[in-house]
């Protein structure tokens, strides 16, 4: 189902995350996580894709498997980085031929071996080109992008970035999901400045749970200089261990997502690391039981 309808239904929607395994270990690991998470009736689950392309087949394999066995509604990421038009247009008809309906369009990272590297000739060097594309060409497919509520990393004018972020919509997104943020309100306050900015599009709101301190170091990293507050660095600080870090961050990522839920949102994506036991808790902490076959649609 193209994803404008989905996200048209009242209530706040709910999706997970997942990325491509690199072994058999993880594909069973990854497959336990979804068998878990399947009774919560998310929205949609989406793919990721790798920096500069390096998971591209295993994304579109994962995809592939998800649309074929889990009777999900499956978006795939697809990153303008170090591909070529003729390989994106050979992607995109495969996923139109299975049934994908919906794309996240990124324009990626550079490698990180490469920091000079420049989009290919017939490549494209934002996501609003690759939109853009998609649009023209596969204009059944429904398409989100990337929003940052605590900014652009390679854009300090958070004037210009809006600038930026609206011509990825008006090249054709349907929606908005943004970075992982700890702090609501730089997401109300991107929100409000989307609406200024005379975007909208539904805007899902990305929550990724604090799990270890190594793992708060690695998000951080991720999220290209994500924002952590004080008061959680402390909560964290006191931790005896990961695994009090892990209920820290559980309860930590519970109270936004709480907040979020009542004050609206359009979506909460939930980023899961492949793993179903921070969304199942947040889940059960909601008052939402699996029995009662609850769904957010």
């Amino acid at each position: 189902m193209h994803i404008a309808r989905i996200l048209a239904r009242p209530g706040t929607h709910f999706s997970f995350e997942f990325f491509p395994p690199r072994n058999q270990a993880g594909a069973d690991m990854l497959f336990e996580t979804i068998s878990a998470l399947k009774p919560l009736q998310p929205s949609f689950v989406s793919v990721t894709y790798g920096a500069g392309g390096s998971t591209r087949d295993l994304t579109c394999d994962l995809v592939l498997r998800l649309q074929r066995e889990s009777h999900l509604e499956v978006v795939a990421h697809l990153t303008a980085v170090g591909a070529i038009r003729a390989e994106i247009q050979r992607l995109l008809e495969k996923y139109a031929e299975a049934g994908i309906e919906n794309i996240m369009v990124l324009r990626g990272d550079p490698p990180k071996n490469n920091p000079s590297f420049t989009p290919p000739a017939d490549g494209f060097g934002y996501a609003a080109e690759l939109v853009a594309y998609i649009k023209k060409h596969f204009p059944h497919f429904g398409l989100g992008v990337a929003g940052f509520p605590e900014g652009h990393p390679e854009t300090p004018n958070r004037l210009r970035e809006m600038d930026y972020l609206k011509a990825k919509v008006d090249s054709g997104a349907d929606y908005l999901c943004t970075q992982l943020f700890f702090d609501n309100r730089d997401f109300y306050d991107f929100r409000e400045r989307c609406e200024l900015a005379g975007i909208h599009v539904p805007i899902l709101a990305g929550i990724m749970p604090v799990a270890s301190r190594a793992g708060m170091e690695r998000m951080a990293e991720l999220a290209q200089g994500a924002r952590i507050p004080a008061r959680l660095l402390r909560a964290v600080a006191r931790a005896e261990d990961d695994r009090a870090v892990e209920r820290v961050g559980l309860h930590w990522a519970t109270e936004q997502v709480f907040d979020l839920y009542d004050n609206q949102v359009a979506g909460i994506h939930f980023y899961t690391l492949n793993r179903s036991r921070a969304t199942l808790k947040i889940y059960e902490t909601l008052g939402k039981s699996l029995d009662e076959n609850w769904s957010v649609e």
